[in-house]
């Protein structure tokens, strides 16, 4: 399935992507003939993100029931016309590899990782497709960062690599967007990681059987039209399963925690002329079979004390 959140007036709505069109599932759900004979199927992204896989194969079956039922379903809606929402929900943790592909550790000088680098982002940091990224005025060095987004579905504690993949409830684009001038102001990263709206992520969060291979897609980013990031997760130094593996081994990982996964070759940062983000420009990150997450910068808006 492909999910997404969306506005409706003052809410989000969860919506199901189909062929018909976007599914609105929590005003289907609010349809008392419906509500009824369908308890257990989540009605918000919150729910699904919070219930895990669980929870996903109840939504598919409602989805798949009522298209049988009424293929012409009166909750299908225009994407065009949705205003979407970030495509997680209130994550415990926010996780990040650093330095995971080989040509990205090359072009920034960097020795390639002999175990996983890991970060964090926090909440703040979320921003959604199509929302404007503030880039204040205490930092100049911003850079973007397409990587591939897993968002684990089940509880995960001391897990091997072999039994990895099947705790993922799904995949994401994401913009580790960073401000490098903070980043390396001191040895720990977390300052220039975490600026307000500094992880776009969606616009779908597509499960994971619909995914596949997690090491072969197509990663590309593109900065005012030009294509500055053309990959693939098969660069990965560590694999998306040896990421989720390790990490249970310090730490459990909840359902609607977000792991990203790292970035390929072509930041800014790597660059011989640093031509860093500034207002109005347009970013657009794009993991094969995940949509186009797309976000403008803007300039922060300031305040005198």
């Amino acid at each position: 399935m492909i999910l997404l959140q969306f506005k409706s007036g003052q809410e989000w709505h969860l919506g199901v992507k189909t062929k018909q069109g976007i599914l609105d599932v929590t005003a289907a759900l609010n349809d008392a003939s419906i509500r009824h004979s369908n308890a257990g199927v989540p009605s918000s992204l919150a729910e699904v993100c919070a219930g895990g896989t669980a929870l996903c194969d109840a939504l598919d079956s409602f989805v798949r029931h009522l298209f049988n039922s009424d293929p012409a379903s009166p909750w299908l809606l225009d994407e065009s016309k949705l205003v979407y929402g970030p495509c997680v929900a209130n994550p415990s943790k926010i996780i990040c590899i650093g330095l995971n592909y080989r040509r990205h550790a090359v072009e920034s000088g960097m020795a390639i990782p002999t175990t996983p680098v890991l970060f964090s982002k926090f909440s703040n940091t979320i921003a959604a497709p199509g929302e404007q990224v503030p880039l204040p005025v205490n930092a100049v060095q911003y850079d973007y960062e397409a990587e591939l987004g897993v968002v684990i579905g089940k509880q995960a504690k001391n897990i091997s690599e072999q039994e990895a993949l099947s705790y993922i409830l799904g995949y994401c684009n994401v913009d580790d967007l960073s401000a490098r001038d903070l980043q390396f102001r001191t040895s720990q990263w977390l300052l220039g990681k975490t600026m307000d709206k500094f992880l776009p992520i969606g616009p779908y969060l597509v499960t994971a059987e619909d995914v596949g291979d997690p090491q072969a897609l197509d990663v590309h980013c593109w900065v005012n039209g030009d294509l500055r990031q053309n990959s693939n997760t098969a660069d990965m130094i560590f694999s998306v399963a040896e990421c989720i593996s390790y990490i249970s081994q310090y730490m459990t990982l909840n359902p609607g925690d977000v792991i990203s996964t790292g970035t390929p070759e072509g930041v800014v940062m790597g660059m011989t002329e640093k031509n860093w983000l500034k207002p109005g420009d347009e970013v657009v990150v794009e993991i094969e079979g995940l949509g186009k997450c797309i976000n403008r910068m803007v300039e922060a808006i300031s305040y005198v004390i």
